[in-house]
């Protein structure tokens, strides 16, 4: 056993943990489980630790050790970004599974965190981000149904936007800009 936060966990079988005192969050929690929470709570919340991680992770009856929040945040793909207008480094996801799909919101919200500046060019839309961001907001725009969006090429710090001839880079660029807050 081991001790986090002054809970005693103990490993389950499927590589969850679960606490010891016999409450409430002692309820078995697996692995896959506990990285799903993960990644809503890095999507949800502006997490700038592994312990802030745990933190919010015991909040939802879900105890881990730092060293378990260490391992699941690698396996996830889980990266430290710069953020505009903060000092620390926050966690972000690089992108999220192939098969779900982002709701507009989310976009939304990516855009208008991530996107510092926008130009576009014939069919072409750029999008500018913190360096190390770029990723983050070319996944977004993949798993999001944005019309005339054909796809993405993201650096480190510029997300090329190919447009569909019939909207073109323009048009594009006004939606996204409008999505972004810009």
């Amino acid at each position: 056993m081991s001790e986090a936060r002054g809970a005693r966990i103990s490993p389950v079988p499927d590589g969850g943990e679960a606490a010891a005192d016999g409450g409430e969050a002692s309820r078995r929690v697996s692995k896959a489980r506990r990285r799903h929470v993960i990644g809503q709570l890095l999507t949800d919340h502006t997490v700038t630790s592994q312990e802030q991680l745990a933190d919010l992770l015991s909040a939802e009856g879900i105890y881990a050790t730092q060293a378990t929040v260490s391992r699941d945040l690698e396996e996830i793909g889980a990266l430290k970004v710069r953020v505009p207008g903060m000092e620390r480094t926050v966690y972000a996801l690089a992108e999220l599974p192939k098969d779900q799909v982002v709701p507009t919101e989310h976009l939304r919200r990516v855009l208008g965190e991530w996107v510092v500046d926008m130009a576009s060019s014939g069919n072409i839309v750029v999008l500018r981000t913190p360096p190390g961001s770029a990723h983050v907001v070319a996944s977004a725009l993949d798993r999001t149904s944005v019309e005339g969006v054909i796809g993405t090429v993201a650096g480190d710090d510029t997300v090329l936007v190919v447009a569909a001839a019939e909207s073109g880079g323009a048009e594009l660029a006004d939606r996204l800009a409008e999505m972004a807050g810009l």
